[in-house]
Parts: C-alpha cells; structure tokens; sequence
C-alpha cells in the first residue's frame, strides 16, 4: 500500500504545476493579437445621427460597412450584436462601429430600435459619410474582401486604440483570414469571438502592469 500512496501524492504534486505550465504556455503564444499592417487606420471628421464626434483612437473597434444598405445587413449587425457586443459593450474602450451614407437614416433608426432588444446600444456607433469616404477608409484596411457596388460589407475588422488594424492572418472558414464574415455564424461565434477576447485582455493586462508599476 506504501507505494500507491506515495503514487497518489506523485500525481497531486505533479498535476498542478502540468496544468499551470500548459496555461502558461497558452497564454505566452496567445497574449496579443496579430497587428495585420502598421499603417494606420484613421477614421477621423465621422459624426452619428446627432452629429457627435466618433473615433476610433483610444477605443477597440469592431468597424463594419453597412453603405447605402444597412437594412441588407441587419443580419450581419444581430449576429455581431448577439456574439460580440452584448459580452463586451460594458467596457468603455469598446465600440461597434458601421459607416453607412446619409440616405439611411431611417434604416437605421429602424435597426438601432431592433438592436435594443438585444443590448443597450451604447456603444452600438453609425457613422454617416459618402460613398467616397466609405470607398476610402475601406482601402486602408487593404482587405481582400471588396465593398459591393452600395458600399458595403458583411465582413467586419477589429481596430485597436492606436489605430492598428489586428487579427488572424488565416482562418479555418474562410479563404482569407483578414476580417470576419459576419453572416457566417461559426467565425463569428468562435473565432472573431475567442480573438476579440485576446486584444480585450491584452489591454487589461497592460493596464494591471502600468498600474503596479505606478505604485511601485
């Protein structure tokens, strides 16, 4: 009997530190989100229905396109709305923002009265600007997925504080890994979900450490 309990204690001392050492691991190769290309993506002179201010410096944006047909893609927004905004709106640095022209005003105001049902809307942001404008903050991203002939998109894009673009540069759904297809559950349900999870616990982390660092 000596020996099985010196086997037991064996595996209780060693199990833990297997299992810290795996963690350990997964947060070491985990800890940031890639930066898919070093120019910045400025959405800067944007203003929504009330003509405030928006921009995405200093917050986590998840930036689609809705165009001139932000009722097409009311899908795509619940679908985000469901899986993404709801588990993170309540943080301050985090933003859904979508650029759609002038002319769909009432769109959204329809869309933005659905989207309360599911969450406070927040930080739920529409942008209005041209087509032009649109096209234009659209190429900084340089994204394989075009914006169709309306100026929009069912993919979307994760931008961080600075400006950067980030993600994963291959996907297991789809041909390109730069950007999510919103109107394909799976990407959004695991991966743009596990992936907006990292960059928000990339900030928090990098908060708890200035935060020492200070009282030190």
């Amino acid at each position: 009997m000596g020996w099985k309990k010196y086997l037991v204690l064996g595996i209780l001392f060693v199990l833990p530190i297997t299992v810290y050492l795996f963690f350990a691991s997964g947060v070491i190769q985990f800890a940031k989100l890639p930066t898919l290309t070093e120019q910045l993506i400025l959405l800067e002179e944007l203003t929504d229905q009330n003509g405030a201010e928006l921009s995405a410096q200093g917050n986590i944006t998840i930036l689609g396109f809705l165009g001139q047909n932000a009722s097409g893609h009311k899908a795509e927004v619940f679908n985000l709305a469901h899986k993404i905004y709801k588990k993170n709106y309540q943080f301050d640095d985090f933003q859904m923002l979508f650029l759609a022209t002038k002319d769909q005003d009432s769109a959204v105001v329809s869309l933005r009265q659905e989207f309360t049902q599911i969450a406070d809307p927040k930080n739920f942001k529409i942008a209005y600007t041209d087509l032009a404008t649109i096209g234009e903050i659209h190429q900084q991203l340089d994204s394989p997925h075009p914006l169709d002939e309306q100026g929009a998109t069912s993919y979307v894009y994760i931008i961080d504080k600075d400006g950067h673009l980030r993600g994963r540069t291959e996907s297991e759904y789809q041909e390109f890994g730069v950007g999510y297809n919103a109107s394909n559950y799976a990407i959004i349900n695991n991966e743009m979900n596990d992936d907006v999870k990292i960059i928000l616990a990339e900030y928090r982390l990098a908060l708890k450490k200035y935060k020492s660092t200070r009282k030190k």
